[in-house]
């Protein structure tokens, strides 16, 4: 061994500090002296030779360029000598180092971005932490396009937080402007990293829907960003229903159960909170869901019929099928309805018969009869 050893590389000393830091602290240091260099050489010529400041820097910077116009050239010993030394020997070869310390730079910056490694100046993106187990890819394609329709959003960053892709990310993701950073929620670190604190959203993913016991290690990522203050702006799925008091206590903003086949439920928990509930409502058949009833409409209001079944406790008209078997969704309220059938979101525990529908549009025809009655033919005052 030789202790004395000097190391090829100044990196080598300094293994504790970023390359890419490492390798822009050398360039600019050659940069300033290449710099230093040409403003000596310009002194030097403008003392030595019959040349004015400006023509003396502009036969340095020919020089250095190795262009070689031959409009001016130098013609004292002095002159000569000091462009022999100073740009011929040092200047261009710091010139060469600079141009490859670049190249290498941009090369290290590359393989870092590519393996997730590269810490991105990012502030208010939206974070992603975790991949699912299963249709990861598919997963975070038709979130990212989803969350990019919405105003506002259309060109949001949106970065991922795994340890999935530890050689880059699927191109078809790269396609989509999407980027991660190779890590864990669990590392603070890591979090600060991925810049979850200049987040305008953060999505805590579980990794596997179908697994009860994935919601201890999402805990343990909550709980540290409950900890960072980062709880407020976090939406987290939650595979158990027993758990999501756990996290609603430790201050999360939103609380969702995994559906991986429908990403507009994260969406909506993102960029119009509470209305998740709802749609979460439409997936779970212990509670609500939508229902069809069959039955012939000619006579009513889209909002004579939306009002007739929450008066009678029913449900909430979602849409109505037309004659040709189409389903109408959001129809103009004062628009006169024929169809043949009524899609209805209603309690899964006491979904209503066709006959009860029927009986409330009936019930709810008589009120509007009555209602014409009264205001076509009003009572005398009394005299």
């Amino acid at each position: 061994m030789l202790p004395n050893r000097r190391p090829l590389n100044p990196e080598h000393q300094l293994t504790h500090l970023p390359m890419s830091g490492i390798i822009r602290s050398r360039l600019k240091r050659l940069f300033l002296f290449l710099i230093g260099l040409i403003v000596i050489h310009s002194l030097i010529l403008w003392a030595a030779e019959p040349l004015s400041l400006p023509e003396s820097f502009w036969l340095a910077m020919t020089t250095l360029a190795t262009v070689g116009y031959g409009d001016l050239a130098p013609a004292t010993v002095v002159g000569r000598i000091s462009t022999v030394v100073l740009m011929y020997i040092t200047a261009i070869t710091l010139l060469t180092l600079i141009i490859s310390d670049y190249i290498e730079y941009r090369f290290y910056r590359r393989e870092r971005i590519l393996t997730g490694r590269w810490r991105y100046d990012m502030k208010n993106h939206v974070l992603i932490i975790n991949t699912p187990r299963r249709g990861g890819e598919q997963y975070f394609m038709r979130i990212a396009t989803q969350l990019r329709a919405v105003p506002g959003y259309e060109s949001v960053p949106i970065m991922i937080l795994t340890q999935k892709y530890p050689t880059g990310l699927p191109s078809e993701l790269q396609d989509i402007g999407l980027v991660h950073y190779h890590g864990t929620g669990a590392s603070e670190e890591d979090l600060k990293a991925a810049h979850a604190g200049q987040a305008r959203h953060i999505l805590l993913l579980a990794l596997d829907e179908t697994d009860p016991s994935s919601d201890s290690y999402t805990f343990d990522i909550a709980h540290r960003l409950s900890e960072l203050n980062l709880a407020g702006n976090t939406t987290v799925e939650c595979v158990s229903d027993t758990n999501r008091q756990r996290f609603r206590a430790i201050g999360i903003r939103s609380v969702i159960r995994p559906v991986r086949t429908y990403p507009e439920i994260m969406v909506r928990a993102v960029v119009a909170p509470g209305t998740e509930k709802v749609l979460e409502d439409m997936f779970n058949y212990e509670q609500d869901h939508p229902h069809r009833y069959n039955l012939t409409l000619d006579d009513l209001t889209w909002s004579d019929i939306v009002s007739a079944l929450i008066r009678h406790g029913i449900g909430t008209a979602l849409a109505y099928i037309d004659d040709n078997d189409n389903v109408i969704c959001h129809p103009e309220p004062d628009l006169e309805v024929e169809g043949r059938g009524l899609i209805v979101l209603v309690k899964s525990s006491e979904t209503p018969d066709l006959s009860v529908v029927e009986e409330a549009l009936e019930r709810y025809r008589q009120f509007l009869e009555k209602w014409q009655a009264m205001h076509e033919h009003p009572e005398e005052p009394a005299q």
